[in-house]
């Protein structure tokens, strides 16, 4: 599907707020609010747009932020991606390529639940190692921008 400039227009305002009406995304954009409501509507179906979601200031944030890093056995990823699956403190699984297999992004509210995530995280069956990496301060983050 292409995104013409009225589209990129439409996913910006989106993405200062995802919540605005479409009568006032109309208005903004100078279109008819059934040609927004179309036009979003293709945005959704072709995949462009996955969803609708809220994104916390850093108050209501977990205040303890970690990576795992993750080497698993030949053919046990959906195994563990099913234990990553039950573990609260896992946010995000990405697969990579390199050195690890998995890349996990975690928050938690205390060390210890960290610590007790990271213990279950490493006794999984099918995790052959694993590495921590606690962020300590976020110096850039173009997804709040």
């Amino acid at each position: 599907m292409q995104i013409n400039d009225t589209d990129h227009a439409l996913l910006a305002l989106l993405s200062e707020n995802a919540r605005m009406p479409i009568a006032m995304l109309a208005r903004r954009l100078g279109l008819a609010r059934t040609t927004v409501q179309a036009r979003l509507d293709r945005l959704e179906a072709s995949g462009a747009i996955a969803g609708y979601t809220l994104r916390l200031g850093d108050v209501a944030r977990p205040r303890i932020r970690a990576t795992a890093l993750l080497s698993i056995e030949l053919r046990s990823g959906p195994s563990v991606l099913q234990k990553l699956k039950t573990l609260p403190a896992v946010e995000t699984v990405h697969t990579s390529s390199g050195r690890v297999d998995l890349v996990v992004e975690l928050a938690a509210e205390s060390t210890a639940e960290l610590d007790e995530t990271l213990d279950r995280i490493g006794e999984t069956r099918g995790v052959r190692s694993s590495e921590s990496l606690i962020h300590l301060a976020t110096k850039l983050d173009r997804r709040r921008a």
